[in-house]
């Protein structure tokens, strides 16, 4: 656990620090807000609540949509194939760089998740892959683009299933 923390609080971005330090004064202003106007009751919980609100809410889901738009990629399967004589599965897929920064590194996720004919489970199935597999790749260009391959190892699953990528990048 403390690895990831420090791994996270060193692949901070100055965009990153903007946002907590903004989230972090929009809460203050609104609580001395609050403190001021404490005489009107209604007024003044409304601003506490939305204060804490901000303040618990604001840098995660900022921190996410942030970091989606400025580094925002696509990936698109080229091939996906189950091995005959070994128990994988090999995905080949390009990786493009939509940004307009330089990537240093995407860590690049492949997930094999069953597939039903009952819609309602297709829907569920997607959270809770039954297999995963990570590949990092460095330095990606702007405008830039990779091939990659993943081997999904061991896969034993026999029934039908759907790949699916993902990419995070910074």
């Amino acid at each position: 656990m403390k690895e990831k923390i420090s791994l996270f609080i060193h692949n901070l971005i100055m965009y990153d620090y903007i946002l907590f330090g903004t989230a972090f004064g929009l809460f203050l202003l609104f609580i001395i807000l609050a403190i001021v106007l404490r005489r009107k009751l209604v007024l003044a919980l409304f601003l506490i609540i939305l204060s804490f609100t901000i303040l618990l809410i604001a840098p995660s889901l900022g921190y996410k949509y942030m970091h989606a738009f400025l580094f925002k990629n696509s990936i698109v399967l080229q091939n996906q194939q189950k091995l005959n004589f070994i128990e994988a599965v090999v995905v080949k897929a390009t990786l493009s760089n939509n940004s307009k920064f330089d990537f240093k590194s995407c860590e690049i996720t492949a997930s094999a998740y069953k597939i039903t004919s009952n819609k309602y489970k297709n829907y569920i199935y997607p959270f809770k892959p039954f297999q995963n597999m990570s590949i990092l790749e460095e330095q990606i260009p702007v405008g830039g683009q990779r091939e990659f391959k993943i081997i999904i190892e061991p896969f034993t699953y026999a029934g039908d299933y759907n790949i699916s990528l993902k990419a995070d990048c910074n």
